[in-house]
């Protein structure tokens, strides 16, 4: 018996400090997060001073019958979402694991992994919150999705194209028809690792698991919608001048939505605030914002040249003939822009 339990103390470690591991390189090469990496590094460390020569000595890899055990699910990630939960999970679960065994074993041991997979589900929060504000941080696109028969076809085509960040908006419709196509454009939008976020409804995004959810001036208050929807998601707010930008970063937007820089018909009782307040986000957001309201590609230029990095757009993509063409060309003058600030700034 004492040897079947080294065996499974030898194994969950193994496991664990794996699964750590596979996280650990995410934080350091994927986020470039010193932080968090430096934190997965020495829960390693504290587990591979528990794993001593005598747990080792009992392994018998032949002998396991659990190696030849596999699940259909195992075999492929459909993103880095997904890898990073198997792998949080993989760790939480072996570390039980331990804690439970090393009551037979070493108490003081079931007592350390105790205190670490409380230390994961913290740094899961943490990882999964920071991967989706640095899919936000990247993102220079933004498709705001219109009432459409082609609805999906659309958002498909701007995604081949590389888009990386929808919102679904849909006033008049029944509940039951948002439901539906929530669902399906939250499952074709991982399926191309890009966000997607619900407009108005928190408990749409809630009940389809979005990546979270943008609130116009009259909705929730931004505090209640993070703790309907967790620390995890991504709460926008639409702003049209300099105190509506102040009471969003104060209350804990992750990003603003800055217009309607020309008047359009999506808000047709908004009167346009045009490029003074965009240069003022410009020079005093502190958190990402995206340029909105009767943009296009005839336009774009002028939109960039008052201080938009990042714009978000509705007809000109959802009433497109070619949509992923579109897509195409406005995510190739944000980048042209983009590489001639990073030179200026290189230059400065």
């Amino acid at each position: 018996m004492q040897r079947a339990i080294y065996r499974i103390l030898d194994t969950n470690l193994d496991r664990a400090r794996e699964g750590l591991r596979i996280i650990e390189e995410w934080c350091r090469l994927g986020l470039n997060n010193s932080q968090l990496a430096e934190e997965c590094k020495n829960m390693r460390q504290e587990l591979a001073e528990w794993h001593t020569a005598q747990l080792r000595q009992a392994r018998d890899t032949p002998g396991d019958v659990g190696t030849e055990l596999t699940h259909p699910k195992e075999e492929n990630r459909d993103d880095i979402e997904h890898l990073l939960r198997a792998n949080l999970c993989r760790t939480q679960e072996a570390l039980r694991v331990i804690e439970e065994y090393s009551k037979l074993y070493k108490p003081q041991l079931g007592i350390a992994a105790k205190q670490m997979r409380y230390q994961i589900y913290t740094l899961e929060s943490n990882l999964l919150t920071n991967h989706r504000l640095q899919q936000l941080q990247n993102a220079s696109l933004y498709l705001v999705t219109s009432p459409s028969e082609q609805i999906l076809a659309v958002v498909d085509a701007a995604l081949q194209a590389g888009l990386t960040l929808v919102q679904y908006r849909e006033k008049t419709a029944d509940d039951t028809l948002r439901l539906t196509q929530a669902q399906q454009l939250c499952q074709l939008c991982h399926q191309y690792g890009a966000l997607f976020l619900v407009n108005d409804r928190v408990d749409l995004a809630l009940a389809v698991d979005a990546d979270g959810v943008h609130l116009g001036q009259q909705d929730l208050p931004i505090a209640l919608a993070r703790e309907i929807l967790g620390p995890q998601k991504i709460i926008g707010r639409s702003t049209t001048n300099p105190e509506e930008m102040a009471k969003a970063i104060a209350e804990g937007a992750d990003y603003l939505g800055v217009g309607p820089v020309y008047e359009t018909p999506t808000k047709p009782n908004k009167t346009a605030a045009g490029f003074d307040y965009l240069r003022y986000a410009a020079a005093n957001s502190p958190i990402p914002w995206f340029a909105i309201g009767g943009i296009d590609l005839n336009n774009l230029n002028e939109v960039l040249l008052n201080g938009a990095q990042r714009v978000a757009v509705v007809r000109a993509i959802m009433q497109a003939e070619q949509p992923g063409m579109i897509t195409r060309q406005f995510l190739s003058e944000l980048g042209r822009q983009q590489r001639l600030l990073d030179l200026g700034t290189h230059l400065i």
